[in-house]
């Protein structure tokens, strides 16, 4: 009889389970919609403000201190990312200040012309708004890393309008090749929210519409090549990402000499190829990729633009960039192969 009091007491124990992980993922999607909402506002004010103004470029090296001298008075220098993955790894806090800081300091490098994206930021965010409400939550050590996973899925839910790619994202990510299928229901939950609350504040999805080829072995040999071509490419912008960041800092050990130098870099690059097509995320070349019309080697200016932005210590993400790279590489060299460019592009 004993034996069958503890087999329904551990049986019973799910349901509880699933109702306190829909509850905290519903409340965290809730804080993470409302904040990646505002985020995604804000990045896209401070991008149209440069657009209209277009001498603020100019203020790129200024606005670099601002966002340097935010870390030092923060006392957050060198919490990025990868403090949310030691967080969810190892149970280190996630310093609460991370959240307003890096919120500021990517609208700040997007206002200025710096070439980043939204991402990094948004799980920094998120998985600070996750630690610390799970910390006010009282959630036991074992919780808290979930909670944080669940903040990283609501705001990259709430930026991008793809929760379920938001959900898998942000489990993914803490380790490559390693899925915490136990937080699935709680970061689908926290991602759904999220995504309600952005579309209730008026945050589009980000969508595009993408011609099909059709199914024959000669396409998807086209793919194949064009797949070990894109997989060059990453290669290249990680690698150029890492040796920039290193060699700034190994030559400009001063972060505000390093930054000051980065946004000048910005300047002149941006002059020498005559257009803004290059600075800020960048989703609308994406767009322009996808309909089938980009320079031939602009994904090769937007990885130069990237690496000497976020190398030199300006704020934001790289899978932005990285959807601008892929796509411009895609239509130029999959147009090129004989596959429809915007095809190429989505590849």
């Amino acid at each position: 009889m004993e034996k069958w009091k503890k087999i329904a007491a551990h049986i019973g124990a799910y349901p509880a389970a699933l109702a306190k992980w829909l509850a905290v993922g519903a409340l965290i999607g809730g804080i993470g919609g409302v904040i990646g909402s505002l985020f995604h506002i804000g990045v896209n004010y401070a991008t149209q403000m440069r657009a209209a103004h277009p001498w603020i470029l100019y203020l790129l090296p200024a606005l670099g201190l601002i966002i340097v001298g935010l870390y030092r008075v923060t006392k957050v220098e060198g919490k990025d990312t990868n403090a949310v993955i030691e967080s969810v790894h190892f149970g280190k806090n996630v310093p609460v200040l991370l959240v307003p800081v890096i919120f500021i300091s990517t609208v700040l490098t997007h206002l200025g012309g710096g070439s980043a994206g939204r991402e990094g930021a948004a799980l920094q965010i998120g998985g600070g708004i996750g630690f610390e409400a799970g910390r006010l939550l009282r959630l036991g050590e074992k919780d808290l890393p979930l909670a944080t996973l669940c903040g990283m899925s609501a705001v990259f839910s709430a930026l991008f309008g793809t929760p379920l790619t938001a959900a898998i994202f942000a489990m993914e990510v803490i380790s490559v090749g390693v899925f915490y299928y136990a937080g699935l229901i709680p970061c689908l939950t926290a991602a759904l929210v999220g995504y309600l609350v952005s579309l209730l504040m008026g945050v589009p999805p980000t969508r595009f519409a993408v011609a099909d080829p059709g199914l024959d072995p000669w396409t998807m040999l086209l793919v194949i090549l064009l797949a070990i071509g894109c997989a060059v490419v990453s290669i290249l912008f990680c690698r150029g990402l890492q040796k920039t960041g290193k060699l700034a800092a190994r030559l400009l050990p001063n972060p505000y000499g390093r930054v000051l130098v980065g946004g000048a870099l910005v300047i002149v690059l941006t002059l020498l190829v005559g257009n803004t097509n290059y600075n800020g995320a960048g989703m609308e070349m994406v767009e322009q990729a996808v309909s089938g019309e980009v320079e031939p080697w602009a994904w090769l200016w937007k990885l130069l633009f990237t690496a000497v932005t976020i190398g030199f210590g300006y704020k934001g993400g790289e899978v932005v960039p990285s959807f601008f790279v892929g796509a411009c590489f895609g239509c130029v060299l999959g147009g090129a192969m004989g596959l429809p460019a915007g095809f190429g592009a989505a590849i």
